[in-house]
């Protein structure tokens, strides 16, 4: 039954324009990463700042708010939800389908073209695996986030904005505390221990780094089972 319902919600999240959008989005990181490699003054700092400000910062939080607030979202909003709930199924299945939706379609957008940006850059496979592993862990967090975000609020786009330019962007910079809410600090420190560049908010010991964002993950997906089994979209 979760696989019947991971197409139903496919074909519902992944349309021509976000793939599109999504796309173009990872050519031009690519790009970007051809760019940096072919200049003569290319460091490992340059390169990880990249990676941080253009992917970790930008790409991987937008790519996972764009489809992971559609996966539900778009089915309340249209009144499609209803008619999943009529089936005999239980209802945390359809948020385990949605976050599995979210996640095939986002990882190969989203870590594909990092990776590949941050080999062209030509600065050495600590970047390579720093760049895969951060962004893998991100794509989960976000992904698990902005799915809940979807069945829990309307208009989850401008929400999840909010969270990722205004918290994610300024609030979290003023303090260790702050900091701690904010997905990107986990991500942006398993870049800077693979690398050994420091960027700002990579405070985050690597144990920590790299199992929050996992459970962050699956804590939002609780979160949005037990809405689904408390909320009326009839």
């Amino acid at each position: 039954m979760i696989a019947a319902l991971y197409v139903v919600v496919l074909r519902s999240q992944a349309t021509r324009g976000r793939l599109l959008a999504l796309g173009a989005l990872g050519v031009l990181i690519v790009l970007l990463g051809l760019a940096i490699g072919a200049s003569d003054t290319t460091t490992i700092d340059n390169a990880t700042g990249f990676i941080n400000t253009i992917g970790l910062t930008i790409m991987v939080p937008l790519s996972a708010l764009a489809l992971g607030s559609a996966a539900l979202g778009d089915l309340v909003e249209d009144g499609t939800l209803v008619y999943l709930w009529l089936r005999p199924v239980a209802r945390w299945k359809l948020v385990v389908a949605a976050a599995l939706a979210t996640i095939s379609v986002t990882a190969p957008l989203v870590v594909v073209p990092l990776v590949l940006g941050a080999a062209a850059t030509g600065q050495g496979t600590d970047l390579i695996l720093g760049t895969a592993l951060a962004a893998v862990l991100g794509v989960i967090a976000y992904s698990g986030i902005f799915v809940m975000l979807g069945l829990w609020v309307r208009r989850a786009l401008v929400w999840g904005a909010v969270y990722i330019f205004i918290w994610e962007g300024f609030v979290a910079r003023a303090g260790r505390s702050a900091s701690r809410l904010a997905v990107a600090a986990y991500t942006r420190s398993v870049l800077s221990r693979a690398t050994g560049v420091t960027l700002r908010l990579a405070e985050i010991s690597p144990f920590f780094a790299v199992v929050v964002p996992i459970v962050v993950g699956i804590a939002a997906l609780a979160a949005a089972a037990w809405r689904m089994q408390h909320q009326d979209v009839a």
